[in-house]
């Protein structure tokens, strides 16, 4: 195992953004606003762009668009407001969660590009590391983030961790 390893980093300040899940219609209302909204356990999830200025949880399977660093306790326009970060060349660490086809079985080696792995279901706090599978397709991405660390373990396997990063 090599002394030196790549680590967290972001290198750039986060973005501002709305968070919710639904469409705008589905925000429409108080009640639905509350169902659709985010809290703190969301932090260091996953998302993906979900229309207009706005992100939401990203599932299994989707590219990797940023991750969530901070949720604001006010709300704009009804919708959580929050920071997204993941902008090229910053590091996340992840745990390892096999391939995108058969998540929890295989491997992944220094390299490889990846997607969303299993996901903690939305007001539940990450248990570790947020997973990432080996992407089935490894070319034709919009959003790339590639393993550059096979962590501690060094092995790639399912559970453990290491560091990916965002190439494009």
């Amino acid at each position: 195992m090599a002394k030196f390893q790549m680590k967290e980093r972001i290198l750039t300040n986060a973005k501002s953004a709305r968070l919710a899940e639904g469409t705008d219609a589905a925000n429409a209302t108080r009640a639905t606003q509350v169902t659709n909204n985010h809290g703190q356990e969301e932090v260091g999830k996953f998302v993906k762009t979900n229309g207009e200025s706005r992100f939401s949880l990203a599932a299994a399977g989707d590219q990797i668009e940023g991750f969530i660093t901070s949720l604001e306790a006010a709300q704009v326009d009804g919708y959580t407001f929050g920071s997204v970060a993941g902008s090229v060349g910053d590091y996340k660490e992840v745990m390892f969660d096999g391939l995108q086809a058969t998540p929890g079985t295989g491997t992944l080696v220094v390299g490889d590009r990846v997607v969303v792995g299993s996901v903690s279901a939305k007001g539940t706090a990450l248990p570790g590391a947020v997973k990432v599978c080996k992407a089935t397709t490894q070319t034709g991405m919009d959003y790339v983030w590639r393993v550059v660390s096979l962590g501690s373990a060094g092995t790639g396997a399912v559970g453990t961790v290491g560091t990916i990063e965002r190439v494009s």
